[in-house]
């Protein structure tokens, strides 16, 4: 895949530790692995989904990101991130973690690999991460041609709070 500059948007979580910091530190450790953070929604509170709901709540965010990484090269970057802030491998699927650092969307990019679909699978079904995406891109529409503002008016439950203002960026 040739290298093109793109627009993406990652999801952030955390709810072990100090969970802002742990955000925090994500946004601010992406710029070392050659992805530029352009911008950062506020942070959310939001109560645990998925298969272990017997967790301590979440703060979530998304950041916008620039990147000329293809979506292969981006998720590596994200997990090696991950594991820079100490979220350890082969923990509980959806359980509690220190970070979680999602690819969501990359530009207008479909694309599905044994690792990774573009859009995220679940993008379009998580209030905790509708609502931010939506601060950073009120009109986004996902490559498949959802609008989010529509998809985040048909969803039900799922408490997410505002808890404090956007994450810092570093520009350079």
């Amino acid at each position: 895949m040739e290298a093109v500059e793109r627009v993406g948007y990652l999801g952030l979580g955390s709810n072990v530790g100090n969970r802002r910091d742990n955000l925090q530190a994500a946004t601010s450790t992406l710029p070392n692995y050659g992805v530029a953070v352009i911008g950062a929604s506020s942070v959310y509170e939001t109560e645990p989904v998925g298969e272990v709901l017997d967790q301590p709540e979440f703060f979530n965010a998304c950041l916008r990101v620039s990147t000329d990484l293809d979506p292969e090269a981006l998720l590596d970057v994200c997990k090696a991130v991950e594991r820079e802030l100490g979220r350890a491998a082969g923990g509980v699927h959806h359980g509690p973690r220190s970070i979680d650092v999602d690819l969501l969307l990359l530009g207008d990019l479909r694309y599905t690999s044994d690792r990774l679909s573009l859009p995220h699978r679940e993008v379009t079904s998580r209030r905790f991460v509708l609502m931010p995406l939506l601060e950073l891109e009120p009109g986004l529409v996902t490559p498949d041609g959802v609008r989010a503002a529509d998809a985040l008016a048909s969803l039900t439950g799922q408490d997410v709070r505002l808890a404090g203002p956007p994450l810092s960026l570093q520009l350079g």
